[in-house]
């Protein structure tokens, strides 16, 4: 999804943001557990633009219908360098409604682990100040 890539390597958070629909379900490469909802998955995504170091998309992948996409990145956390794909489906209206996004190897997903759930405290902060 060409919008959601722009935004995301610009950086603009509030545009990424603005392409999440409301009962949109992420899935994290760390949690079993998927997230649902704008307001949970806006503070994720700008939690992990601060974790990430040297992030970029190197491919993107969409399907005929226009409503599935992939985006795959490359990034590092600390030391660690991740590779990465953002899967991506989207709405009749055009929004993301399910982000699921998977990384390897494992020693780098165990490093991003710990340096979301470091932040783990005020993502859920901003979350319910975005919910209100």
């Amino acid at each position: 999804m060409r919008a959601f890539r722009e935004a995301v390597e610009a950086l603009d958070l509030d545009a990424a943001e603005a392409l999440l629909a409301q009962d949109v379900v992420f899935t994290s490469p760390v949690v079993f557990k998927p997230y649902t909802g704008k307001p949970i998955t806006a503070a994720i995504l700008r939690a992990v633009s601060g974790v990430f170091e040297d992030f970029r998309y190197v491919r993107e992948i969409n399907d005929a219908s226009g409503r599935d996409h992939a985006l795959v990145f490359t990034a590092r956390v600390g030391d660690r360098k991740i590779n990465g794909c953002d899967f991506i489906h989207v709405d009749e209206d055009g929004l993301i409604d399910e982000l699921t996004v998977m990384v390897r190897p494992l020693s780098a997903a165990q490093a991003l682990a710990a340096a979301m759930g470091a932040q783990f405290e005020r993502i859920a902060e901003e979350a319910r100040a975005r919910s209100v």
